[in-house]
Formats: structure tokens, C-alpha cells, sequence
């Protein structure tokens, strides 16, 4: 069966819309870009378009490539400054001349949608409430949509970065999950993912995962997006594997348009921290 992520999103953006228009002051995203990388652009644009269905506003904050740090610093300390906007998006990868982890934990806690700061990362570590990131809350969104039990299974996610693996492997765990992270130097990887229950691939090699590497009947959340001849693709092998499994994502229409819904969820999210506090 398809995980059907587009049209689940479809009805997290109404709700997000109809949220939106309750709240009394325009929200806004304070959109951070560096540089022309093909991939960002997508991504930028489709944020962007997303904000502009549900009435959210856009503050846009395009640079070159070769911005400085201190630039970069400046127009993020004006943003949490500002209280007309509740949300900083910095969009990733940045130029390798720029500090990553310096600008993203230069944005406020209590806006960063992105769930990216040492302050929203150590708060999902200790279990307790915060901004979660958006493509892990997506998936975590979409398996709680379709009833799948993930309270004492075997959930192997492929992928260890801050952005997706490390964060999902922390939600995983606080629904009761056995979870175990496998990466690029798991030794006998088909071994360890022949053994999960849900199975999720963040590991950016197309159709990595193929039919012989998937316990029958398990759950197969792919993450990955690739370009293969002009086609986008996941990293699981789509067509062999959903003979296996009994529940797939597609590439696309799957984690992808739950990553913009979690998104828009999570300026709301900030919006209300913020207010709480000026009570």
C-alpha cells in the first residue's frame, strides 16, 4: 500500500490555512539563501509557494555566493530582532567559506522552524517539548496517519545526519521504537535492514535499496530525493520494493510534501512561543 504523502499533506496545508487565517497578525518567514545551487532554488521556491497557499508572508533574503559570515550574521540578528517576523529559515547547504553551525545557532531557539539549534536539538534529546525538524516530524506525521504501530518494533533508519536521521531516530525512540542507525560504514548493511519491522532510507544513492535488503511486509519510508536522467528517483529501488512491502512512499509525492507541511506547522508553533512569552 502507498503512504500516500501529497495528499496527507493536502490536509495538514488546509488545516495549517485555516489556523493561519484565525490568528489575528500576518505570520511571517524570514528566508534566508546563499548562492544559485540548483537543488536550494527548488527547494526555496516551493517553501515559498507553500507559505503563499496557506496566507503565510515571505521575507526574502537572497544573497551571492560570496556573502561574509558577519553579513549573513547581521541580516539573522535583525530578523530575531524583528517581531513582525516568527519564523528564520536558513536555507542548506551553505558556500564552505561560511561557519554552518555558527549561523544556524545564531537564530533565535524560538524561531527556528528548521529545529536545526543546539538549544532544539538538546530539548529533543531530553524528550521534552520543542521545534522538531521538519522532515522527521513529516515522517513521524504520515506513520501516525496510516496506523502504523511503532511502539516496539524493529526500526532501522539509514542515515545519520542532524538534518533527518539522528532527529528521527530520537521520535522514533519516544513512540517505544528498537531503533538502529546504519550509514555508510555499516558492515553488512542488508543483514541489519532485513531485520526492521520500518524500515527508512535517508542515505542520497538512488535506488540504493533494493527487493533482496526489505523483510517481507515491512513498512519503507524513502526520504531520498535524486536526479537520474532527468527523472527524480528515491533511494529505494520503488518498483521492486513495493512487491515486499506492506507499506511504500513514493519518489516523489511521499516525505517530500509532508517536509513543506511540517515546515508551515512549525511556524505556527513558533508564532505561539513567541506570543506566550509577550504575555
Amino acid at each position: 500500500m502507498i503512504l500516500d504523502g501529497k495528499k496527507t499533506a493536502e490536509n495538514l496545508m488546509k488545516k495549517v490555512a485555516e489556523e493561519v487565517a484565525s490568528i489575528k497578525e500576518t505570520l511571517s518567514l524570514g528566508l534566508i539563501l546563499v548562492g544559485n545551487n540548483p537543488a536550494s532554488l527548488v527547494y526555496v521556491r516551493n517553501k515559498q509557494r507553500a507559505c503563499n497557499d496557506v496566507g503565510i508572508n515571505v521575507e526574502n533574503y537572497f544573497f551571492d555566493e560570496n556573502v561574509t559570515q558577519k553579513e549573513i550574521l547581521k541580516t539573522i540578528d535583525q530578523c530575531n530582532k524583528n517581531p513582525n517576523i516568527h519564523g528564520i529559515l536558513v536555507q542548506l547547504p551553505l558556500p564552505s567559506h561560511l561557519d554552518e553551525t555558527m549561523i544556524i545557532n545564531s537564530i533565535d531557539p524560538d524561531k527556528d522552524i528548521d529545529g536545526l539549534t543546539l538549544v532544539n536539538q538538546g530539548k529533543l534529546f531530553n524528550s521534552m517539548e520543542t521545534i522538531h525538524p521538519a522532515t522527521p516530524k513529516g515522517v513521524m506525521t504520515l506513520l501516525q496517519k496510516y496506523f502504523i504501530e511503532i511502539s516496539g518494533k524493529n526500526v532501522v533508519v539509514i542515515g545519520r545526519s542532524k538534518l533527518v536521521g539522528k532527529p528521527l531516530a530520537m521520535l522514533l525512540l519516544q513512540k517505544n521504537a528498537t531503533v538502529t542507525i546504519a550509514h555508510s560504514r555499516t558492515t553488512n548493511l542488508k543483514e541489519v535492514t532485513k531485520k526492521a519491522d520500518i524500515l527508512v532510507v535517508a542515505i542520497g544513492k538512488p535506488n540504493f535499496i533494493t527487493a533482496d535488503m526489505v523483510k517481507k511486509d515491512a513498512v519503507v519510508v524513502d526520504v531520498g530525493i535524486n536526479k537520474v536522467e532527468g527523472k527524480v528517483v528515491g533511494d529505494v529501488n520503488f518498483n521492486e520494493v513495493k512487491e515486499v512491502a506492506s507499506y511504500i512512499t513514493p519518489v516523489p509525492k511521499g516525505v517530500g510534501p509532508m517536509t513543506i507541511a511540517s515546515l508551515l506547522e512549525n511556524i505556527i508553533i513558533c508564532y505561539k512561543i513567541q506570543k506566550s512569552k509577550r504575555n
